[in-house]
């Protein structure tokens, strides 16, 4: 039998040389996506990573100054861990495997890059020879998700799904093949993977594997392999415990941090009061993890779902471009738009008219991959097959969220962690990598049953292709495969007759179009404009099957060889995937502006840095939860972050979003008292152009400041009532605590004649010189986090209680102290250490299947000739 796999005892550098011949030709379609940054020298205008930028600067400018890591970071919601914002864990090494995957590439370029080069791992792992391997490498790396989510600045989540392939291989070539060299594969991939820091992406991920899992123990059980199939499952336990460990110490403190961020429990028995059309992030009635609301708020349509095929179906993105010959075009040149404003008007169109509030983009995995995912459905190995199928319809199930309640609320209530999540629209991740996988396999088993000659000796683990087809003949193989691609010609180009079926009963409307219609809109226009963009993409996708199914025709007629019918393939794939993703990421994304330019300060800005004292904070009442730029300068009662603590959001649900209603209603920057305690010194108040008001910064007299004596403790006995009485307390004077969590012993203290002043600040470290007349009760600006910050007074490690619902306080005999809060948590200690161990254990494991790899012996069965069969 004709392999598709270069002999394992070629020399060296014949196996090498293709390999490296293909990592150039990634190389150089990463360049050439991205050639404004390589050659023009621009940069990929990412919102996200410009918010990351603003929230992370305190951290870096630490790291850059001192060679130290800030745990803690004050520029974002008032103080809170740097953990998911920008911390550096020394003992994972496996930063370095990472520059190396990488070549020092520009942060996007390298993400494509990678994306392709492990996507090819993946292949090649499975035995397939190069040429197949680069065509599954295009259909896993030109998925449009990756490239929309670079559009929007979800780094850690691509490279997340680039590393994901490797942990694939890995899982199916300890199964199909070589146990030892399939565990060192899926430890390489699940380590790059994890330390990409994007958990949501491992989830899926780590879902599809437990779907092989038990695909393999159904059938493990029936061919009575259980005790073969148990004893892999366990080396990749063991795998997996080393990947984990490698990253052990961002996920402890991760962990750590979980418990007390929105992802966690509330300690409330109820929530806030939300304002009509608000979506609540915490969870009800003290439970763990998000609000359902909250999580399935982005859930993908049922009928959406035919993006995967046609990108187009629903418009696309939120906010796409039309041309000027378009109905919406033209209709808007009658009604007087000049032309000059015309291109630009119809650059932001509301295009999509999905279930979505909003997206950058749909889930397209290909037209030519869904007509091979069909075909694969029909002629691959019949686990492999179940496995990726059952795979991608629960990954479409997963993406229906609200839209699939009898399904989805069992998972969000009962399914160990699935609550943490938010955007379950993202979890059709697992069909991108399933679908291009089954895909490929089936592209190869097609070009492989026309180059049989013979039949192979049948395996009792591992039946060859001749032994299941029982025939073994050329002709009656390739007149089955045609049959075979026939059907799955006629399976693909069917659904998209239906969608174009579908697109004539539908209105194309959309919630937005009740608003553009109060302002005049031409809406008949518009919604003639969106069914032609589906009508077009049903039109585009037919013959990009029809293309395809003809290459493989045309193979099997012998009219074309093995590696121009691959190529062509390939070609088609490359074709159809990169003029969708140009659509989302183009030269229109690209700016000139660098990093340090996004982030110049404003008048106002640079009006607040002359105030000079050690620490204040500023809130920008533009979006205050919603931006990090202001972060960039200061320190900011807001922020932008998916994970702030459940305690701030809380505080900010309950009493600064109406307290900032009496600021506007008072015009007074005092009338907030909740943000008088946050020593809140500088509100940022928006432009006003109808009143040609320039931004301005006014100065909060009520601030405050750092720290300050009380005169009443006022004890409540829950956190119900403690949120509550903020509503009515003058923190000046008056401090609210929990007694059943902080007994104190008295509620009256002297606060005449003391004095209390913040003398030297670090991110994590604060020193305040207090001066007590008499035994005092000290309340500090400071956000209260219990695991890590630890108070001293003269040098002695001494308790502090939790006040105010969210700042810390603690009691000060009388007399001259120092006073200090030091932010030491164990886990990050112990952590690193872990990582380190884990680390060492990873390369030695390396380093060990490099060598195999390397010397080992040709192996009488390829992994194709049972992933292959039919």
């Amino acid at each position: 039998m004709t392999t598709l796999s270069r002999p394992a005892d070629a020399p060296l550098w014949r196996r090498v040389l293709p390999h490296l011949l293909a990592v150039l030709f990634f190389l150089v379609l990463a360049a050439v996506y991205f050639s404004p940054i390589l050659f023009d020298g621009k940069t990929l205008a990412q919102h996200d990573i410009v918010q990351f930028n603003g929230g992370a600067h305190e951290a870096a400018e630490w790291r850059a100054k001192t060679g130290q890591e800030a745990l803690w970071t004050n520029s974002m919601f008032s103080g809170m861990p740097t953990y998911l914002i920008s911390t550096r864990f020394p003992g994972d090494l496996s930063i370095y495997l990472h520059h190396l995957f990488t070549l020092g590439l520009p942060a996007v370029v390298a993400n494509l890059f990678l994306a392709l080069v492990c996507g090819y791992a993946l292949f090649i792992a499975l035995g397939l020879r190069p040429l197949l391997a680069v065509v599954g490498a295009i259909a896993l790396g030109f998925t449009s998700y990756n490239i929309v989510i670079l559009a929007a600045g979800h780094n850690t989540k691509s490279l997340a799904l680039a590393y994901a392939p490797l942990v694939l291989g890995g899982l199916l070539v300890a199964f199909r093949r070589n146990q030892w060299l399939g565990a060192a594969l899926f430890t390489l991939g699940l380590t790059m993977n994890v330390r990409s820091n994007h958990l949501q992406i491992t989830y899926y991920l780590l879902l599809l594997v437990l779907v092989f899992g038990v695909v393999e123990l159904v059938f493990a059980v029936r061919e009575n392999r259980l005790p073969d199939f148990l004893k892999r499952t366990a080396l990749l336990g063991a795998a997996a415990l080393v990947a984990v460990g490698v990253s052990f110490g961002r996920l402890y403190v991760t962990a750590e941090y979980g418990k007390y961020s929105i992802r966690g429990k509330s300690e409330l028995t109820k929530s806030a009061p939300t304002a009509p059309g608000q979506t609540a992030a915490a969870s009800e009635e003290g439970g763990s993890g998000l609000e359902r609301d909250y999580a399935f708020n982005w859930s993908y349509g049922v009928g959406e779902t035919i993006t995967l095929l046609v990108p187009n179906f629903y418009g696309g993105a939120s906010q796409g471009k039309l041309s000027d010959n378009s109905e919406t075009g033209k209709a808007l040149a009658a009604a007087g738009v000049p032309p000059v404003q015309l291109s630009d008007y119809l650059a932001q169109m509301p295009l999509y008219w999905g279930d979505q509030p909003s997206t950058s983009g749909p889930v397209y995995v290909g037209a030519v991959v869904c007509f091979l995912f069909v075909l694969g459905l029909l002629i691959a190995d019949r686990r492999i097959r179940i496995w990726l199928l059952v795979g991608t319809i629960l990954s479409i199930m997963l993406a229906w969220g609200k839209n699939f309640e009898v399904f989805n609320n069992l998972m969000f209530d009962y399914f160990p962690g699935y609550n943490k999540f938010r955007s379950v629209s993202m979890a059709l991740v697992i069909a991108q990598l399933a679908m291009p996988l089954l895909a490929v396999l089936a592209l190869a088993r097609v070009l492989q049953g026309r180059a049989t000659t013979a039949p192979t000796a049948p395996s009792t683990t591992h039946p060859s292709l001749a032994a299941l087809t029982g025939k073994p003949t050329d002709d009656a193989t390739t007149a089955l495969l045609k049959r075979q691609v026939l059907m799955a010609l006629g399976i693909t180009a069917g659904i998209c007759a239906l969608a174009f079926m579908a697109g004539l009963v539908s209105d194309f409307a959309a919630p937005v179009d009740a608003q553009l219609q109060q302002q005049g809109f031409p809406l008949d226009a518009l919604r003639a404009d969106r069914a032609s963009l589906m009508r077009t993409d049903i039109f585009r996708s037919l013959v990009f099957i029809a293309l395809a199914g003809g290459v493989l025709w045309f193979y099997l007629q012998r009219k074309l060889s093995m590696s121009m019918a691959a190529a062509l393939v390939g070609l088609l794939t490359l074709a159809d995937l990169w003029m969708v993703d140009k659509r989302y990421l183009n030269d229109a994304n690209f700016q000139n502006e660098t990093v340090a330019e996004q982030f110049v300060p404003s008048p106002t800005d640079q009006q607040i840095l002359q105030d000079k004292d050690l620490s204040y904070r500023v809130l920008n009442l533009a979006s205050p939860f919603q931006e990090a730029n202001t972060s960039y300068f200061h320190k900011s009662i807001g922020g932008y972050h998916g994970a702030k603590l459940r305690r701030y959001q809380e505080l900010f649900d309950w009493q600064m979003q109406p307290q900032l209603q009496q600021i506007f209603a008072q015009s007074k920057p005092d009338a907030a008292p909740v943000l008088n305690m946050l020593n809140m010194r500088y509100l940022i108040v928006p432009a006003n152009p109808q009143a040609k008001q320039p931004e301005q910064a006014v100065r909060n007299p009520g601030a405050l400041g750092n720290a300050w004596f009380v005169q009443n403790v006022q004890k409540v006995q829950n956190p119900d009532q403690e949120i509550q009485a903020l509503g009515a307390l003058n923190p000046a004077t008056t401090a609210v605590v929990d007694a059943s969590k902080f007994p104190l012993p008295t509620t009256s203290f002297s606060a005449a004649g003391s004095t209390i002043a913040l003398t030297a600040y670090e991110p994590d470290k604060l020193t305040y010189r207090a001066t007590a007349a008499q035994n005092g009760f000290v309340v500090f600006s400071e956000i209260y986090y219990k695991d890590g910050w630890n108070a001293y007074l003269d040098g002695k490690q001494v308790p502090y209680v939790r006040a105010n619902y969210v700042l810390r306080a603690m009691q000060v005999p009388a007399g001259q102290h120092t006073i200090e809060f030091r932010f030491e948590p164990r886990e990050y200690a112990l952590g690193n250490t872990i990582s380190m161990v884990a680390s060492i254990i990873l390369f030695a494991l390396l380093l060990a299947a490099l060598y195999y790899a390397i010397k080992r012996r040709p192996e009488p069965h390829s992994i194709q000739d049972t992933l292959l069969a039919a």
